[in-house]
């Protein structure tokens, strides 16, 4: 069994669904344990977390971090299918493939004795659960400690050291109710939370820029508004996605929305964006080790989407993305470069490897 192999077998499980995500877990242990790696299964509201380790108790200590959940999709999409180099299906790019080479990646660091390696394999970094999730648990709780981490989160074999952060708003907008068919008499909640969307997506927080990012990103997620057909509706609520750049402030955000006219935040939730320096050695050993796997030098991106790398970060650990080549994550064509696969592996076996030079070692 190959990269490739191992990646359609997990794409295969829907871990869309808990009972998917037990299965694949359990497939996942004995697959290590059969390579002699013993895991550790911790219960995570009923959803297992697993951890495996090699190497030295002593020494530096990395962790590999990946997720088997993955966003709800039709039944075809978790029928792999391969066209060229392109592995596509639900998990392929976000982070299966990711997953399938880190856990060779851990199998080959069996062979030395200079640094800890751990994977961690956690079932919920995409539920909506945010306040709730099984890395910023266990990295809360000191059970996950390390001195740096890396999340295979899709990078295109780049290393992401800064992400944007989350400020999620549940924005209630209220207007008059009137008979259906005279809607003149009304003031139509639902029409007003669209302006007010679209004058969220022109207040100057919307504009800025940084070193990494040409602008933040505002999603509206969800729309909420209505209680009978035949009458104008009086209240409406929106989720607003809204992932901000490192240097912006979420509470000025908030203080911009909230001096809309129409406009009241009713819920929230806030995490703050990723950034690690260029500088720091355990990066500048990823950056050596994947120039050996690439034509020409790697670069060191910002990511839109945020991640369980920022429980490290706020726990004072360093932690970057980094994940294989590939496309379309969370849509209806996502994909992976197989040929990315072994080269990914390839550079987190060569990071094992040179992190002792940088360190000094």
């Amino acid at each position: 069994m190959d990269e490739q192999a191992l990646a359609t077998r997990l794409m295969a499980y829907d871990t869309s669904r808990p009972e998917g995500i037990r299965v694949a877990a359990e497939f996942v242990r004995g697959w290590l344990e059969a390579r002699d790696i013993p895991v550790t299964t911790i219960d995570h509201h009923g959803l297992p977390v697993l951890i495996a380790q090699v190497g030295p108790d002593a020494g530096p200590d990395v962790i590999l971090h990946g997720h088997l959940d993955v966003v709800p999709a039709f039944d075809h999409q978790f029928i792999p299918q391969l066209d060229g180099d392109r592995l596509i299906g639900r998990g392929a790019y976000d982070m299966k493939g990711g997953l399938a080479a880190m856990l060779f990646a851990l199998v080959d660091a069996q062979a030395q004795d200079a640094v800890r390696v751990r994977l961690v394999c956690v079932p919920d970094e995409e539920s909506e659960d945010v306040d709730n999730r099984a890395t910023d648990v266990l990295v809360a709780d000191g059970t996950l400690t390390a001195d740096f981490a890396i999340t295979g989160e899709p990078t295109d074999l780049h290393i992401g050291i800064q992400a944007k952060g989350v400020l999620a708003l549940r924005v209630e907008v209220t207007g008059t109710a009137a008979h259906g068919s005279t809607p003149w008499l009304g003031d139509n909640a639902i029409l007003k939370a669209h302006d007010v969307f679209r004058r969220i997506e022109t207040l100057p927080f919307s504009r800025e820029s940084s070193d990494l990012f040409d602008r933040p990103s505002i999603n509206l997620a969800r729309i909420m508004g209505g209680d009978a057909f035949n009458k104008v509706p009086d209240r409406c609520a929106m989720d607003v996605d809204i992932r901000y750049l490192p240097g912006q402030d979420a509470a000025a955000i908030r203080e911009q929305i909230e001096a809309l006219p129409d406009a009241t935040i009713v819920r929230s939730f806030h995490r703050s964006p990723a950034l690690v320096e260029r500088t720091n050695p355990y990066v500048l050993a990823l950056r050596d080790a994947v120039s050996r796997s690439l034509e020409g030098e790697a670069l060191s991106i910002g990511r839109d989407g945020a991640s369980d790398a920022i429980a490290f970060l706020e726990a004072g650990i360093p932690a970057v993305e980094f994940g294989p080549i590939g496309a379309g994550h969370h849509g209806p064509e996502e994909w992976v470069s197989a040929a990315s696969l072994v080269r990914y592996r390839r550079a987190l076996g060569d990071f094992i490897a040179l992190l002792p030079k940088h360190l000094g070692g």
